[in-house]
């Protein structure tokens, strides 16, 4: 994946993790809260027949308001669909629609169309509730890194990817290797050298399936597992088998009791801390570079509008921003410039007085991160999303506004 892929891949999974949380906080007078899954194979057509099948049943709804609700979603989700040819976007397509309590006994009609998810939608569903069903969801936007894994023992082997979550396996093999128990006739020493070769070329066999299979994508790759009992795994990982730059990748080796398919699945199990360590590595190793400008160099920027000034100038190489950044920026017209005020994102819009003295003119009012990241595009900045699961990561949010970044050169500002 190119840098800027990367980026509009962050920019995407930011904005449906946004309309996600507006998701959650809806509440339906009942199950009148509509959400359906279409995957990228499922035709347009057939998703509007099981629609129309649904308004039709919904009519023996015994609730009045329930009934005229879900029908009223379901004719808005069938408006929707007509904007849709033959198939949905590659990835497939999510719809929420429904009447949401609004305060006061009132409701109010919502519906969100999220197409493109980041990874493809597997199965169709249907789903009504009094909540939408946004778990599919979150599970995607959760989904990080790409992990090779191999599992293998001297009878058989497994290769395959963990994409995020989802286990896929790839490629097996089975070995010549003999058993322990030599046949009559062969001399014990002949007999030991024949089965280290089956071995050495059983070995050579699972390095070049998972060679061809992974260094293809070393560059995206990040990390590689290894599991099996011991020896085997030992055997192969000391005995170089593996191309050098997987070998480098290796981020450890676990006991696994199966080596079929399964076996990959035990792995992922047994690799969990491991995992949760290199993904939370790369934020540690930004911060620690952040720390290090910051009290050793001049390359480092913090605070919002210092940062708004050097993403401006172009001076900002990676642009930091807290995961649990909530916050909007509110522009302000103040004549001969323009002026900001950061706010939280449930707080009203404030009044602001412009340095000049004037009467400051709202300009608009947009949702920080996409603000910031906007104006990171435009000069070439690449965005990191820093995690609050680790120390430096939570003094990023609650001490430096959730927003930093590391300098391609210093500006004083």
């Amino acid at each position: 994946m190119s840098e800027q892929e990367g980026e509009q891949s962050d920019r995407k999974k930011y904005e449906f993790q946004k309309v996600i949380e507006d998701l959650r906080d809806y509440e339906g007078s009942g199950t009148q809260l509509v959400t359906i899954y279409i995957p990228p194979d499922k035709q347009i057509s057939d998703v509007v027949g099981h629609v129309t099948q649904e308004h039709s049943e919904a009519s023996n709804i015994k609730s009045k308001q329930t009934r005229t609700n879900v029908q009223d979603a379901l004719t808005s989700i069938k408006d929707r669909l007509r904007y849709y040819d033959v198939y949905p976007p590659d990835n497939g397509l999510v719809i929420f629609s429904g009447a949401i309590d609004s305060g006061g006994g009132r409701t109010e009609m919502v519906t969100k169309v999220l197409e493109d998810p980041p990874e493809p939608i597997q199965s169709f569903r249907y789903h009504c509730d009094s909540a939408f069903l946004t778990e599919p969801l979150e599970h995607m936007l959760a989904d990080k890194g790409l992990y090779g894994l191999i599992v293998l023992d001297r009878r058989e082997a497994n290769v395959g990817w963990l994409k995020g979550k989802r286990v896929e396996p790839v490629k097996s093999a089975s070995s010549l290797v003999p058993g322990k128990q030599r046949k009559g006739g062969q001399s014990a020493q002949r007999f030991a050298r024949l089965r280290l070769e089956a071995i050495d070329n059983f070995y050579q066999e699972v390095a070049e399936m998972a060679n061809d299979l992974f260094v293809p994508k070393r560059g995206e790759l990040d990390g590689l597992l290894v599991g099996g009992p011991s020896p085997t795994k030992d055997e192969f990982l000391d005995g170089d088998y593996l191309h050098h730059e997987l070998q480098d990748q290796v981020l450890g080796k676990f006991d696994v009791a199966y080596t079929d398919e399964s076996g990959l699945y035990d792995l992922v199990d047994s690799a969990e801390d491991a995992l949760a360590d290199a993904e939370v590595m790369k934020d540690k190793n930004e911060m620690e570079e952040f720390f290090k400008q910051l009290h050793d160099g001049n390359k480092a920027t913090y605070g919002f509008e210092p940062t708004r000034q050097n993403l401006v100038m172009g001076s900002v190489d990676r642009l930091l921003l807290s995961e649990d950044l909530r916050k909007d920026v509110v522009v302000y017209d103040c004549g001969d410039k323009e002026e900001f005020e950061f706010i939280d994102r449930r707080e009203d819009t404030p009044t602001h007085t412009c340095e000049n003295g004037g009467e400051a003119e709202v300009q608009e009012r947009e949702d920080a991160i996409e603000y910031l990241m906007t104006i990171a595009e435009q000069r070439g900045t690449e965005t990191k999303f820093i995690s609050t699961d680790f120390e430096k990561g939570e003094q990023l949010q609650s001490a430096f506004g959730g927003v930093a970044g590391i300098l391609r050169y210093s500006t004083g500002v």
